[in-house]
């Protein structure tokens, strides 16, 4: 029998590259066992392709020879697990990756331990790790009670926020208990030992669920733990919940609901790695672990005014974990503090022999290196202000519905507009204090690029990650089934045609090579956290670092909606700053942006959990 995929194969073998052209012909032969010369006719009308005698009988030729080589291998039943036997790699022949490996050198004992044993634990709930580990190490506070606090403020704020999938509590009591014996015996692993942290449940973990945050994947199990969770397991951390994520990686809303951000929870979390931001950011783990495809470390990051670290592409081992898109995915840390990212990222880095994409390279974290002598860079005109909005123009509305909906389209363009204008001065603050700093800021451009262009490549690759699910028609199951949502946009991939993914692969190496030149006179760029960057620096594979950049005050543009897909920005909610890397340049960009934090303050600044919304410490406009 012929089937679709089978078919859309054939015509690509026959040079018919258009994404349109097959689909059409086969909707109208899907209920035919044969295609005709008069189908490719009709279609070809329908779909504007001259097809010429000679290519139709080659067409005709070229779908019987390939059917029982695709029916063979959709036979094979691939899981997700296995990669493509080609790889991406961001890096250019000539460049040296860093060799010298060298003991960790982290910051002094924090200042807050010289006060003493907290009476009441949960006043550690927003410590950083850094602190925490301290605590840990000094035996001040055991791993089994820091555990057992964490865990009860998940169980109390989970109603509101929604962001645990699976508790780990059996695992992560051993654990706890177990650390307190090592340490208490002498044997101390390291700044993580004893510190309880939420993995993105698209991390395996053995005895537990791994859901995907997907519908008809809830019960799903495996054999085996992700990799990043074997060596958070080595360095003594201890796991007490498997965190939330969008459907399949994709925003913030899972089989069970949508994660809400602690700031306001009339809002969502933004996603993916939407529980791992949101409970980091309530107070509910010491850090997590997320994973970032094209901004799901970035954007709850913003959202949820975490430190997130998105990781040079190749940096940490993904095996065990979901794949989405085998030439973007990264896993990285989402914490309170940008050392507390570096203490994570010392852990769970270098290659494992298994996932081929990861390359032998030293990370040496220093939190004395001198920041001062590092080259800085600002993407110029991203910083500048946005043009104003077009006035529309045309015809006048025929209908009083066509009439209110370009009136909403309107006060929504306007409402962007004057979020986008707002929160610039927080942008602008943040350039003048690193200027206080006395950081020199040399102006930069990113290449010029469709960089939007080469989003389908995502799409294809996780069309295929998710073959299966779509040709079942399992993909019902998922929550959200619009037009931008998975479901869809894995059908969509399928027209993609594999002459336009080689080229857009193509159009990625370009990129590639000038996004090395830009880096050969900086090391670390400053950039707005929602501009051109986050798609360019994601296709390059280059590593991000997020961090909160104050609160939005009470003369914010309030948000338009209260539905929490549109509900954004709006008075008392955190807003980022985003500092780039290169490739492999983790060490420079954590210290550099440490010593931002550090002069700013504002991850000092948590969500009052018991109110309604808001935060706490107050929302000026510019950076302390």
């Amino acid at each position: 029998m012929l089937d679709r995929r089978t078919f859309l194969a054939a015509c690509s073998t026959a040079g018919l590259a258009s994404p349109l052209f097959p689909g059409v012909l086969w909707s109208m032969a899907a209920d035919k066992p044969k295609i005709t010369a008069e189908l490719i006719d009709a279609a070809a009308r329908v779909a504007d392709v001259p097809i010429a005698e000679d290519q139709k009988q080659m067409l005709l030729d070229g779908l019987n020879e390939q059917i029982a080589h695709y029916a063979s291998i959709e036979k094979l039943a691939i899981p997700n697990s296995v990669a493509p036997a080609l790889l991406f790699d961001p890096v250019l022949p000539g460049r040296k990756l860093p060799a010298e490996r060298l003991p960790m050198r982290i910051s002094a004992v924090p200042a807050v331990h010289a006060s003493g044993t907290p009476k009441n634990l949960e006043e550690l709930a927003f410590a950083t790790a850094r602190e925490l580990a301290e605590w840990v190490r000094t035996r001040r506070v055991s791993s089994t009670a820091l555990t057992e606090m964490y865990l009860e403020r998940l169980r109390r704020y989970d109603p509101k926020l929604h962001f645990v999938i699976t508790y780990t509590e059996e695992r992560a009591r051993a654990q706890a208990r177990e650390a307190d014996r090592e340490i208490a015996a002498g044997k101390y692993r390291g700044p993580l030992h004893g510190l309880p942290w939420g993995a993105k449940d698209l991390l395996a973990v053995k005895g537990y669920p791994t859901t995907w945050g997907a519908g008809g994947f809830e019960m799903q199990t495996f054999d085996e733990d992700a990799e990043v969770v074997k060596r958070l397991d080595r360095a003594g951390a201890v796991l007490v919940a498997k965190t939330t994520l969008g459907a399949l990686a994709q925003g913030d809303k899972w089989f069970g609901g949508r994660t809400r951000n602690p700031w306001n929870p009339a809002q969502g979390s933004s996603g993916s790695s939407a529980g791992s931001a949101s409970a980091t950011a309530a107070g509910c783990v010491a850090f997590s672990i997320g994973s970032e495809t094209l901004g799901s470390i970035s954007s709850p990051s913003t959202r949820c005014g975490c430190t997130g670290l998105r990781p040079t592409f190749g940096r940490v081992a993904r095996t065990g974990a979901m794949a989405l898109s085998w030439s973007m995915d990264k896993l990285g840390p989402i914490c309170r503090a940008v050392e507390d990212c570096a203490l994570v990222f010392d852990a769970i880095h270098g290659p494992d022999g298994r996932d081929r994409t990861v390359r032998e390279a030293a990370f040496h974290w220093d939190a004395q290196l001198d920041w001062r002598a590092l080259r800085v860079g600002y993407l110029k005109k991203a910083f500048e202000a946005p043009p104003p909005a077009e006035a529309a123009t045309g015809e006048p509305a025929k209908t009083p519905a066509e009439q209110k909906k370009r009136e909403e389209d309107r006060a929504r363009r306007a409402l962007a507009q004057a979020r986008r204008e707002y929160d610039r001065k927080y942008e602008r603050a943040a350039l003048d204090k690193l200027a206080a700093m006395g950081v020199h800021l040399v102006p930069i451009e990113l290449p010029e690029f469709p960089y939007d262009a080469m989003v389908p490549l995502l799409v294809a690759e996780a069309a295929a990650a998710f073959d299966e699910l779509t040709r079942s028609g399992r993909d019902k199951l998922l929550t959200e089934q619009g037009p931008d949502d998975w479901p869809n946009q894995f059908r969509v991939a399928r027209f993609y045609p594999a002459v336009e993914y080689i080229q857009a692969n193509r159009a990625r190496m370009l990129a590639i090579e000038a996004m090395d030149k830009v880096f050969r006179d900086v090391d670390v760029i400053a950039a707005p956290s929602g501009s051109t960057q986050l798609v360019a620096t994601n296709m390059t594979g280059y590593p991000a670092l997020i961090l909160p950049n104050g609160l939005r005050g009470e003369d914010a543009p309030k948000p338009r909606s209260e539905d929490p897909e549109r509900n954004v920005g709006g008075p008392g909610t955190p807003l980022s700053l985003t500092f780039l890397g290169d490739l492999y340049g983790e060490a420079k960009l954590l210290a550099f942006a440490r010593a931002y934090q550090e002069a700013t303050g504002f991850h000092r600044i948590h969500p009052k959990l018991d109110q309604k919304s808001g935060g706490e410490g107050g929302a000026t406009a510019g950076v302390r």
